[in-house]
C-alpha cells in the first residue's frame, strides 16, 4: 500500500468515494507506516488504532474527506476518552471528557483520527523536544528539528504517514514546521476556525502537502462556534474554488532583513530572493519594503502576552484537574514563563495589547499599498536538535534563542492576518527552507490563489525525505 502513501487527502477521499479502496485499508496502511517509521521520527505519541479501525469499519459521514487517516496534535484540541498531555508531565494522566468543537468538525469531514502527534510543552517553543514526549525528528535529517509546536504533525505528513494533520499556530507553529519539513502551512485569519477562546494569538488548521487539501479542509471546518466573541469575515465563496483562479498582478513587498538586527542565514536570504524572483517571473510587481515594525517593542510585548498566556493555561488546567502547579512538574522555561506571567500586572498586559493594536493599524495601512508581504519563514534552516536547550539557571535564554529563529512569523499572530509558508526552496544540505507570505486580514483567498500559482510553477509534493514511507 506504499503507492497510496503520498497521494494527497483529496485523492484518497476520491478513491474511497469511487469504492476503489476501503477506509479500513487506508487506515491499516497508515498504521503500518506509523509502526515502521515512528521509531525514527517519534512523531505519533498516543496511538488510537482500535478507535480508528472501529470507525473505519462502520458508516462514515458524507464529508469531503470520508475515510482519510488523520492525526490530532496533542495540544488544545481534545478527543473524548483519549489522553491529552500538551507535552507536559502536569497533564500526563489527563483524559479528555468530550470532543472539542474542532474535533467534531474534523469528524464530520469524514477524517479518521489514528492518534495524537508530538508537541513541545504547551506549544511554547519553536521546536518539538519535550521532556515528557521526547524529541520529534525531522524526516529530511533526523538530527534536525521538525520545528514547533506542530512538529509531530509535520514529520508525519512529510514522511507520508498521513496526507495531512491537525496543527495550530500561536507564534508560527503551523508555518515553522511547514518550513522545516517542506510542507504547505496556512495560518488562517484570526477566528476563521473555532479554537480556544482566550488565546487570540492561536489559530487551528492543518499541515498539508498540497494547497488543495488545505483549502478543502478549511471549507469543511471554518466558521465560528456558537457564542464565539468574534469571527473572521465570511469568504465570498468556498476556498477550494480559489484554486487556479488568476490572482491578477499582485503588488508584493519583500523583506531581506529582520526587525531585530539579527542577520538572516544565507540560505533563508537566498530562499526569499528566489521566491521574489519567481513571483516576478509570474507577472507580479515585487519591491523590497516592510511595514514599520519596531523589533524591540514587538519582542517585549509578545513576551508579556506569551508569559500571560502560559500562566493562564497552567492555572486553567490546575482548576480543571485539581492539581497544584509546582516547579518540578514543568520544564524550566515553562516555569519561568509561568512565574513571569503571574507577576505581569493587568496594566502591563493591556499595554502590550495596545502595542499589538498599534502595530495592527500600521500594518493595515501598509497593505493599502501592497497585496502581499513576503519574508523568509524562519531566520535559519532547520537547526540541530538541542539548539534551544538552556541552562536551568537561565531558562529564558531558550526563549531568546527562539526569537532569533522566528523573526517574522509572530507578527501575523499579533495582527491576526492570514499567512502561509510555501516550500519553494531546498538548500545545499537538502533541507527545506520556506517562503512566508502574509495577506490582508480576511484574505485567505488571495493567499490560496497565489499558492496555487506557485505550486503549479514549482511543484513540491513529489519531493521525498530520506525517512519516508
Amino acid at each position: 500500500m506504499n503507492d497510496i502513501a503520498f497521494l494527497d487527502a483529496t485523492t484518497q477521499a476520491e478513491l474511497v468515494r469511487k469504492k476503489q479502496i476501503k477506509p479500513s485499508e487506508l487506515v491499516d496502511a497508515a498504521i503500518e507506516r506509523i509502526e515502521r517509521l515512528n521509531p525514527a521520527l517519534n512523531a505519533v505519541v498516543t496511538p488510537m488504532y482500535d478507535e480508528a479501525r472501529k470507525i473505519a469499519s462502520g458508516p462514515l459521514p458524507d464529508g469531503p474527506f470520508a475515510g482519510v487517516p488523520f492525526l490530532l496534535k496533542d495540544l488544545t484540541v481534545e478527543y473524548a476518552g483519549v489522553r491529552m498531555t500538551a507535552g507536559s508531565a502536569f497533564l500526563q494522566d489527563y483524559v479528555s471528557p468530550e470532543d472539542s468543537e474542532l474535533t467534531r468538525r474534523f469528524k464530520r469531514a469524514g477524517l479518521i483520527v489514528l492518534g495524537k502527534a508530538n508537541t513541545p510543552e504547551f506549544g511554547l517553543v519553536p521546536t518539538t523536544e519535550s521532556k515528557l514526549l521526547g524529541a520529534a525528528h525531522n524526516p529530511w535529517n533526523t538530527g534536525r528539528t521538525t520545528g514547533g509546536s506542530s512538529g509531530g504533525s509535520a514529520a508525519s505528513v512529510a514522511a507520508g504517514i498521513v496526507p495531512m494533520a491537525h496543527a495550530n499556530d500561536g507564534g508560527g507553529s503551523i508555518r515553522i514546521p511547514a518550513s522545516c519539513c517542506g510542507l504547505f502551512g496556512l495560518k488562517t485569519t484570526r477566528a476563521r476556525n473555532p479554537g480556544p477562546g482566550y488565546n487570540f494569538l492561536s489559530q487551528d488548521h492543518a499541515l498539508t502537502r498540497t494547497v488543495r487539501d488545505s483549502a478543502a479542509l478549511l471549507d469543511a471546518i471554518c466558521g465560528p462556534d456558537l457564542g464565539d466573541p468574534y469571527w473572521a469575515p465570511p469568504p465570498a465563496r468556498p476556498f477550494v474554488r480559489e484554486l487556479g483562479v488568476d490572482p491578477g498582478r499582485l503588488r508584493i513587498a519583500f523583506a531581506a532583513q529582520t526587525f531585530t538586527g539579527v542577520p538572516l542565514h544565507a540560505d533563508c536570504l537566498a530562499a526569499v530572493k528566489d521566491a521574489a524572483a519567481l513571483c516576478q517571473d509570474l507577472g507580479h510587481e515585487v519591491v523590497e519594503a516592510s511595514p514599520p515594525v519596531v523589533g524591540d517593542s514587538l519582542v517585549q510585548s509578545f513576551t508579556s502576552i506569551w508569559a500571560g498566556g502560559c500562566a493562564t493555561t497552567i492555572d486553567g488546567w490546575a482548576a480543571i484537574t485539581g492539581r497544584k502547579p509546582a516547579r518540578e512538574l514543568f520544564e524550566p522555561l515553562t516555569w519561568a514563563l509561568y512565574e513571569m506571567g503571574q507577576k505581569t500586572s493587568a496594566s502591563e498586559f493591556l499595554l502590550a495589547l495596545a502595542d499589538f493594536d498599534r502595530m495592527t493599524r500600521e500594518i493595515a495601512r501598509f497593505f493599502l499599498d501592497y497585496d502581499i508581504w513576503l519574508t523568509p519563514t524562519l531566520g535559519e534552516p532547520p537547526v540541530a536538535l538541542g539548539t534551544f536547550d538552556a541552562p536551568p539557571e537561565d531558562p529564558m535564554r531558550a526563549f531568546e534563542r527562539a526569537a532569533q529563529f522566528v523573526p517574522f512569523t509572530p507578527i501575523a499572530n499579533a495582527t491576526g492576518q492570514p499567512a502561509m509558508s510555501v516550500p519553494l526552496y531546498w538548500n545545499g544540505e537538502g533541507l527545506p527552507v520556506g517562503a512566508h507570505f502574509v495577506a490582508r486580514f480576511g484574505e485567505e483567498a488571495t493567499l490560496l490563489r497565489l499558492a496555487s500559482q506557485l505550486e503549479e510553477a514549482r511543484p513540491w509534493a513529489h519531493k521525498r525525505p530520506p525517512v519516508t514511507a
